[in-house]
This record gives C-alpha cells, sequence and structure tokens, in this order.
C-alpha cells in the first residue's frame, strides 16, 4: 500500500482538508472515519545513532496526525518505554519541525536491562495502555527489532499479568488485546539483511569521503600512505563502497578475506600496480573495523602500518574515523528514505490485524517493502554465525545484492591489470572504444570515464576520449588514454573532458561519421543528459545515410535535471540534491533568525521537477511549484495564505518554497518573491534565492561515484559483448544497423537493461525535453501530506484554495 492509495480511500478529499494537526483546538470533527481514527502510535529510536532518524520520525509524527492518530514520542528508547513518565510525550506539528536534517536522534536512545527482564516489559506494557498506545514503530538496529517484536509476542501474556495485579480493568484488557509493531533499520553499518540499504549509511559515506578527500591532500603532498580504519561492525559494506568510490588501493573487509597471508597479498596488490605503469604518489588502504583473515585472526590498522612500513619502505599514517562517521547532517538520501519509510510504517501499522506478522519496512531497488521482521532478523543473526564458521561464501550470498555488485565492481576497479594485447611491440590488432560527454555537466561524470578505462584496458581494447564533445569531435581532439591518466578522476565534479549542449545534428552527422571513421572508433559511450539521448536518437535515425555511424552506442544518462527517457536517477542528481538541501538548510536558518521569514528557492532541472520536488522533501520545504503540475497565481497566493496560517498558529516561524526554474514562463521567482512581500503583510515577509550552477556541485556525492563507476564498466562491457557478439575479431571494422545496437543504459535493482533509444523515443516529450512518465510523481502526495497543518476551524470558503496544494493536475 502506497500514498496514493491511501489517499484514493480519504472521503471527499479535494473539498475536506481539515487540519489534524491542532491538538490545542478540540473544535471540528476528525474527518478520518473507520479503524485508523482516534487510534495512537508510539515511536522510538534504539540502539546506535544514525543520521536520517529524525526525517523518519518527523514522517511518522505527520503521516500519523494525517490519517486521523494521535502519535507519541516515546524518549530514550526502551529506556524511557519502561520508566514513562515524561518520557512518553504527544508529538505535534511544531515538535516535528526543523528537524529533517539533523543528525542523530532527538528522542534521544538509550541502552535498557531493564527491558531485558520480565519485569522491565510489564512496566513498559503498562505505561503504553496508559497512554492508549497499540501501534509501535521501532527505529534501530536488529537487537532493538528483535526486542520489538519479542515485546509483541509477549503482550497478551503481559496484558493478562496486569489484569490479575488489578492494575488494568476488564475493559482495558480487551481494548489492548493486541499490539502491532513495525520496524525501520537505522544503523550505519548496513548489516541488515533484506533490505538494500539502511538509514544513516549513505551520510556515513559523505563523511567518510568527506575526510580521504581531506587526506589525499597532504598524503600527496608528501607522498605518504594512509591506513584508515571504517566503522561497520562485521560488516565490509561501508569499507568497500567508501574504498570504490575514492580510488582505494587495498581494500579489507570481513566477508572477503584475502586467499593466504594478508601480509604477501597486500605487497603484492601495490607492487602489481607498480609493474603495470601505475604511478602513485600516495595509497589509501581501508580497513573495515570487523575485518579478518580466512583464519578468522583480526586485521588491524596498526599491523597494516607495520606491513608497509617495513616490506614496502613507505611513509605511513594511521587514521580513525570513530564516531566522526556518525556525525553531522543526514544527507538528501538519508533524509528521503528516512522520510518514505516512516511514510510506509504507519500504512502498515493501519494495515496491520491482530494476526499478522511483525514487519520490517526495508528498500529494494528504488522501491520501498515489507519484509516479514522474524524472517529478516533470523537471516541476520545466521551471518553472525557464519561468520564465526568462516564460511565466507555463504555469508555473501546472505549480505545479498549490494555487497556482491559493488565486489565485482571492486575487482574491475583496483585490480586492473593491461590485457597481453596492449602489452608489448608485437601485438594483434586492437578496437578502439570512445568516450564522450554531452550536455550540462554533471559530478560522475569523470567517474564513468574511470569506470570505462578500466574495463577497455583488463580486456584488450583501446580506450580513448573525445574532449569538448561533438565539436571536439569534429575537429580531431580525439586521444587514446591509459589507465595512469585517470587517477583521482572518480571525486572530481564537471567534466573533466568537456562537454557542450550542442547535439549530433546541430554540428552536422556527416562530419561526425567521418571523424568516427578516421580514428577507426568500433564503438561508442555517449555520457550526458537529454542532449546526449537526442544525439543517440539523431545517430540511430542517420544510420541510414552514414554506414560509418553503424556501430554500437550507449547512452549513459548524467544529467542534475534527471530527465533521460526511461531513466530512474541520473548519475549528477543526487550530487545536486544534496547541493540544494545544504543551501536551504543554511536558509532555513537565516529565515528562523529574523523569524516570519519566507525564502523562495529557484532550482535547475531544467523544465523537469524532479530536482524540485525531491529537494523539497529532503530539505522540508513547505511546496515545490514545478512544470509537471500546472499552477496559477491564485496557487501561489493559496501557499502564502498557508504559510501565514501556519506562522500563526503552529508556531512554526519560517517558510521555504521551491520553485523548478523553467515551471512557469510568466510566475518567475522574482514575481513570487514580490507576491509574497504584499501578500504576506504584516505576518511575514520574503527572500529569494536563485541557486544556479551551484547545483552541479564541486566533488561528486558517494553515490554518484559509485554510479558513475559502475555505469562505467557496465556500458564497456555492453560494448565489448556487442562487438564480440557481432563475430567482428582482429580489427575487421565493426559493422551493426540494428535499432538494438543504439541504447540507452538503465540500471534496474539487481540488473542493467540496454533500451533501444528508438522504443524510448515514443516515450519522450521532445517539445519540453521530458519523459511521459516519471516515477518520482508519485512522491508528490507525500511531499504535500508532510509539508502543510490547517487550522480545523478555518472558514469552509477557504477550503478549495486549499485542496490545490494537494490534488494532482
Amino acid at each position: 500500500m502506497d500514498i496514493e492509495k491511501l489517499l484514493k480511500r480519504r472521503v471527499s478529499f479535494e473539498a475536506d482538508l481539515e487540519c489534524l494537526t491542532m491538538n490545542e483546538s478540540n473544535e471540528g470533527e476528525n474527518i478520518v472515519a473507520g479503524q485508523w481514527a482516534n487510534q495512537s502510535i508510539g515511536v522510538f529510536t534504539s540502539g546506535g545513532d544514525a543520521q536520517g532518524m529524525n526525517a523518519a520520525v518527523r514522517a511518522i509524527v505527520r503521516v500519523g496526525m494525517y490519517i486521523g492518530c494521535k502519535v507519541y514520542y516515546i524518549k530514550e528508547g526502551y529506556q524511557g518505554m519502561v520508566d514513562g513518565g515524561n518520557n512518553i510525550q504527544e508529538a505535534t506539528w511544531l515538535s516535528s519541525s526543523n528537524m529533517i536534517h539533523m543528525g542523530g536522534t532527538l528522542i534521544g536512545s538509550a541502552r535498557c536491562m531493564d527491558f531485558r527482564e520480565r519485569w522491565g516489559r510489564l512496566k513498559a506494557a503498562q505505561n503504553l495502555i496508559q497512554w492508549g498506545i497499540t501501534n509501535l514503530i521501532a527505529i534501530g538496529g536488529d537487537g532493538s527489532l528483535t526486542g520489538a517484536n519479542c515485546f509483541r509476542q509477549e503482550w497478551p501474556s503481559l496484558v493478562r499479568e496486569l489484569f490479575d495485579k488489578a492494575l488494568i480493568s476488564k475493559e482495558k484488557q480487551a481494548q489492548f488485546s493486541h499490539l502491532n509493531i513495525v520496524g525501520l533499520v537505522g544503523s550505519i553499518d548496513n548489516d541488515f539483511c533484506g533490505t538494500d540499504m539502511t538509514i544513516g549509511v549513505d551520510t556515513a559515506l559523505h563523511r567518510i569521503l568527506e575526510a580521504v578527500d581531506n587526506i589525499m591532500t597532504t598524503a600527496v603532498s608528501h607522498k605518504r600512505a594512509f591506513v584508515l580504519e571504517i566503522m561497520g561492525r562485521t560488516c565490509g559494506y561501508l569499507a568497500l563502497a567508501a574504498g570504490i568510490a575514492c580510488e582505494a588501493s587495498v581494500i579489507f573487509i570481513p566477508e572477503d578475506p584475502p586467499a593466504g597471508d594478508w601480509r604477501q597479498y597486500l605487497c603484492d596488490n601495490l607492487m602489481e600496480k607498480s609493474k603495470s605503469g601505475e604511478s602513485r604518489r600516495t595509497h589509501i588502504v581501508l580497513v573495515a573495523e570487523g575485518a579478518v583473515d580466512r583464519e578468522g585472526n583480526p586485521i588491524k590498522c596498526n599491523d597494516v602500518q607495520k606491513v608497509l612500513s617495513d616490506q614496502m619502505k613507505m611513509d605511513v599514517r594511521v587514521t580513525v574515523l570513530g564516531h566522526v562517521q556518525r556525525g553531522g547532517n543526514a544527507s538528501a538520501f538519508d533524509r528521503l528514505l528516512g522520510s518514505r519509510m516512516g511514510a510506509e510504517a504507519v500504512l502498515a501499522l493501519m494495515d496491520a490485524a491482530p494476526t499478522t506478522p511483525a514487519c520490517v519496512i526495508c528498500l529494494d531497488g528504488s522501491d520501498i517493502v515489507r519484509v516479514p521482521l522474524l524472517k529478516a532478523v533470523q537471516r541476520t543473526r545466521r551471518v553472525a554465525e557464519l561468520m564465526a564458521e568462516r564460511k565466507f561464501d555463504e555469508v555473501l550470498q546472505l549480505r545479498g545484492r549490494p555487497i556482491v555488485k559493488n565486489l565485482i565492481i571492486y575487482e574491475k576497479q583496483v585490480k586492473v591489470i593491461p590485457h597481453p594485447s596492449l602489452v608489448g611491440s608485437s601485438r594483434k590488432k586492437f578496437y578502439r572504444l570512445a568516450m564522450i560527454h554531452v550536455g550540462q555537466p554533471a559530478c560522475g561524470m569523470n567517474a564513468v570515464a574511470r569506470g570505462f578505462v578500466s574495463v577497455c584496458i583488463s580486456k584488450g581494447y583501446q580506450p580513448h576520449f573525445i574532449y569538448n564533445s561533438w565539436e571536439g569531435l569534429t575537429l580531431g581532439k580525439v586521444k587514446p588514454i591509459t589507465w595512469n591518466e585517470v587517477h583521482h578522476w572518480t571525486s572530481e565534479g564537471g567534466s573533466l573532458l568537456g562537454t557542450s549542449v550542442e547535439t549530433a545534428y546541430k554540428i552536422g552527422l556527416r562530419s561526425i561519421a567521418t571523424r568516427l571513421n578516421e580514428f577507426d572508433i568500433s564503438g561508442l559511450i555517449i555520457v550526458g543528459g537529454f542532449e546526449a539521448f537526442q544525439s543517440a536518437y539523431e545517430i540511430a535515425k542517420g544510420r541510414e545515410m552514414y554506414q560509418e555511424l553503424c556501430i554500437p552506442i550507449i547512452v549513459v544518462p548524467a544529467t542534475i535535471a534527471n530527465n533521460v527517457p526511461g531513466c530512474n536517477m541520473s548519475i549528477g542528481c543526487d550530487t545536486a540534491i544534496n547541493q540544494i538541501c545544504k543551501a536551504c538548510d543554511e536558509l532555513k536558518q537565516s529565515a528562523f533568525s529574523i523569524q516570519r521569514c519566507v525564502f523562495i528557492v529557484e532550482v535547475g532541472g531544467d523544465n523537469c521537477g524532479c530536482l524540485a520536488t525531491l529537494s523539497g522533501i529532503a530539505s522540508g520545504a513547505d511546496c515545490a511549484f514545478i512544470k509537471e503540475e500546472p499552477f496559477t497565481v491564485r496557487d501561489v497566493q493559496s501557499a502564502c495564505s498557508r504559510i501565514k496560517n501556519k506562522q500563526e498558529f503552529s508556531g512554526v516561524k519560517q517558510g521555504l518554497i521551491i520553485r523548478n526554474e523553467n515551471s512557469n514562463f510568466n510566475i518567475t521567482t522574482d514575481f513570487m518573491y514580490r507576491l509574497f512581500n504584499e501578500e504576506g503583510k504584516p505576518f511575514c515577509t520574503a527572500r529569494q534565492a536563485i541557486l544556479g550552477h551551484t547545483q552541479e556541485g564541486n566533488k561528486a556525492s558517494p553515490y554518484d561515484r559509485a554510479a558513475g563507476i559502475k555505469a562505467g564498466c557496465r556500458s564497456t562491457d555492453w560494448l565489448i559483448n556487442i562487438i564480440e557478439g557481432l563475430g567482428a575479431r582482429d580489427g575487421v571494422p565493426v559493422y551493426s544497423d540494428s535499432p538494438s545496437t543504439v541504447v540507452v543504459l538503465i540500471e534496474r535493482k539487481d540488473h542493467s537493461e540496454h533500451c533501444p533509444v528508438l522504443d524510448l523515443a515514443l516515450q519522450t516529450d521532445f517539445e519540453n525535453r521530458l519523459p511521459k512518465f516519471q516515477w518520482w510523481l508519485r512522491l508528490r502526495n507525500l511531499h504535500k501530506i508532510l509539508s502543510w497543518p490547517t487550522k480545523r476551524n478555518e472558514d469552509k470558503k477557504d477550503a478549495d484554495s486549499k485542496s490545490i496544494m494537494f490534488v494532482d493536475h
């Protein structure tokens, strides 16, 4: 069940948007009918803190209020549940404001030995019944979720014991006969089986890569090697993902110890890089805190330092990042993940029956799903048992898709060995593959280039870069590339190849065909946004005229606009959303200081509202105006009125409006700024901020670095498979005019797809440069629910204008 289905169940949704959050006022009737009305939800966080927990708590509070429930904070985890009193407090709209960006958990977390005893659980049950709570959402690791499930199973006997001791009445025993439990996994370790990503992991990767990027400057300056210890307990996901994104020389993780002596493995790996012609002034070695060898003996940073110093004669320093990885504001990904999981957790509770097993909310690809809690916990516990038995292959199978896929990429990136055909003077004829960047720059483009070069060199194909886009190709700016030339490219923003928004047709298909033939290019990767897609489409259509264009061509979507047809999330989009959220956090702080101030923020995205919508949810914006949902001046006035009311009645003293740059030709950012200043009198004033090219970012985010490398590897593998599938060998020219050889790379949750551009063109609005279907539009309703409280006793005459902000146009 999702938000859309929930909204369809609502009665007179468009006309009756009464407020469910004004706890101070008892006026008006709750419009939510049936089993949802007057139910209570308790939310608590337990175990280690993780960034994104606050976003989940906020979503639980606001979605719960929206459907008519009372929501309670249970502070200090299980300890607060046992102690009761002021540790259980009813949530209000204001109490859940200004928290989405904050790290840690604002409602506290604590270890609780009392809850391990039956008398402690009995007190917890009594406290929950006192507050009328029969629905619990637990946010924590596998231990916290296991405790919650055991509590649920024991609940009937606890209620019976409370009645026998005359601590509750017969009516309450019947009323509170069962307890519903839903779990959310909040852990930076990503060690819970059943979900691709846990809340907090992405932000922890941000902290790790920020540290590595900073360390790199001093490491290169002094020609030092650095050994970093990465958190994760017995899970190596953080170390592995960070190692791929920062181009680490060697990574040690618990799930995949090196064969034989790890010391020899370390030295051999570094010497192989030197023999292959790879020249570095520094090496980064990442060691997961639970790393072991094949015998189960721990591998520690100091041991690695000693080996590098004694055997490799390196100047080595050790850095233990520790709890720095848990610190700082939550990343955009964790804010979105927490918000989506929190909303789904409330819906799961509302769907639950006494016989429904407890579930945990998980991420499966880009989908939020429900998984049986007991099954997921048992699988997670089984990993620990297998680790103790040193059955590492089985451990990897249970860990699942994310870590296995990253290991494959690690092998391709860290252990690049030139193919024999590219070494020596007497070598056979090899094929040339080329990469070109087209469209606006986006972080992650350079990571694609690095992935491309690594696979080419490993498989005996000569990689070439085409500089300055299509114009550069026509001018002959094509150069063969070595592995040594793409060091430290992964983190760099923009496009080191140079890019342009001009499409292939505009430059001239004849010139492009001539140059591709002249440089003997057998396969082409086009990295970029809608211009890249359109160029591939033009080339596919132009093959009838120019046979030189009949080579395999693949488009890798990379644009902050996220408007490439068929693609869920383009490379560069995550960095842009993080940049927007960072700016909005600072603007909200300014607005809070000024009091009663509204910021109108213009974000990029061309004609696509993806950036505005996702950053609107992640930044806690009041609303986001986009082109896909046409709006009028009346809608802007309605937004202003609502912000005035929110500031007057809910106590929130600032506002934030996101506007897509091309959302409306006439209702510009400046117009909205002036209108808000006029309509807001005397309750609020307005400011405007146009983020412009700052959204493109400086350093790529962890997501975009990893996505770029993976896309580079997979697109190159596809080219090579097509070339070899055509039977081309020994330098025979590659030729194929099949539509299936001009494709767009589309990443799915467990595989890559290659969709022909001619097929995707049927799903494309070329006039507006947009796909006809955009998945993120489904999140618009969630944003609106999380953003707007409505006063219950507002005049009926305002109901129509209020509904505009909620109804999909």
